[in-house]
């Protein structure tokens, strides 16, 4: 059991609350605790402070809470509760509210716009100044209008695959929609920069859904010029992207690297299947295709050569937070929390 908590953050809107249930169903599968929070609107700080300065110390008031109540009410009607749940309203802004209640959290979950969002937005500025600051794992739980129906990935998400590792159990079963445990877990990986905090988040919770790991890497043809800067080993010259009839030279280092990568996982995680897929492309827009399938999409929170800071987050994670079909995890590496 991990003492680490799942932490939802809800501001009453529709979104929140599916993310809500995502976090629920997590809490369950991680066996953690539940922390529900909710960063009260401007107006209600403000008259709570007047008040309190008015009000005898010794006779606490009680202020309206209707975030709360629904709150209470929706996991009072939950089919199941973690052993430990809790409701917190936070003062201060959001993004800093919740950045200091997610700190030891083992994900932050949000929905993907809040109360306050345009319709027309993808991804509200909460939620994405939280997954590119918060000290832990964030999940932005997509909105029904993003949502895809589960299908099968086709050969076009996810390109050549090698499968390979133990067999492991069977997706888990039980829970609804997006918050369900059907489904893979898709980890978009840079064998050379993807840090290792990303690796372990993605095989956690293959292993507590009970479900596979699709590792998915895509190379540029030709060679963008970051690849020849950064990683001039991972440069194929223009002999090595003529098919050979199995697979491209291109794709099989890249297979092969991405297996030394992935060893260590493997071992710790033995009962986790895994699916190595390389593929030509825009690394963002094949994960995109890829959520379509997937109960969760794992991603680094940024390029650690390329960013300044911890308040950056990489071009991939950008992209696949605004236009992915199902939830999408940025995980942080130990050097953001410094």
């Amino acid at each position: 059991m991990s003492n680490a908590p799942v932490v939802a953050a809800v501001d009453g809107s529709d979104h929140s609350l599916q993310a809500l249930e995502w976090a629920r169903t997590a809490a369950l599968r991680h066996r953690t605790g539940l922390v529900v929070a909710h960063v009260l609107p401007d107006t209600s700080q403000l008259y709570a402070a007047r008040r309190s300065s008015l009000a005898d110390p010794s006779q606490p008031e009680e202020f309206a809470d209707p975030v709360g109540e629904r709150v209470r009410g929706i996991l009072a009607e939950a089919p199941e509760l973690p052993e430990e749940v809790r409701y917190d309203a936070l003062e201060g802004s959001v993004p800093e509210a919740l950045r200091v209640t997610g700190e030891g959290a083992l994900m932050l979950v949000m929905g993907s716009r809040g109360r306050g969002g345009f319709a027309a937005l993808l991804l509200g500025s909460n939620s994405r100044a939280l997954a590119s600051t918060a000290a832990c794992p964030v999940v932005v739980v997509a909105h029904a209008a993003r949502r895809a129906p589960a299908a099968e990935p086709s050969d076009g998400a996810a390109g050549s695959a090698a499968s390979a590792g133990a067999a492991g159990a069977a997706a888990s079963a039980g829970s609804a929609g997006s918050a369900g445990s059907a489904g893979r877990v898709v980890l978009g990986l840079h064998a050379a920069e993807t840090a290792d905090d990303v690796l372990a988040f993605a095989f956690a919770e293959a292993a507590a859904r009970g479900t596979t790991v699709q590792v998915v890497s895509a190379y540029a043809i030709p060679p963008a010029p970051t690849l020849v800067m950064d990683s001039p080993f991972q440069v194929i010259p223009p002999e090595g992207l003529a098919d050979d009839g199995d697979a491209v030279p291109a794709e099989r280092e890249m297979l092969r690297s991405q297996t030394e990568r992935l060893a260590p996982f493997r071992a710790r995680w033995p009962q986790v299947r895994v699916e190595q897929a390389a593929v030509p492309g825009d690394p963002a827009e094949r994960l995109v295709t890829a959520s379509r399938s997937a109960a969760l999409v794992v991603v680094g929170r940024h390029h650690p050569r390329r960013s300044v800071g911890p308040v950056m987050i990489g071009s991939v994670a950008h992209a696949v937070l605004h236009h992915a079909h199902g939830p999408v995890a940025v995980v942080p590496t130990l050097s953001d929390d410094s």
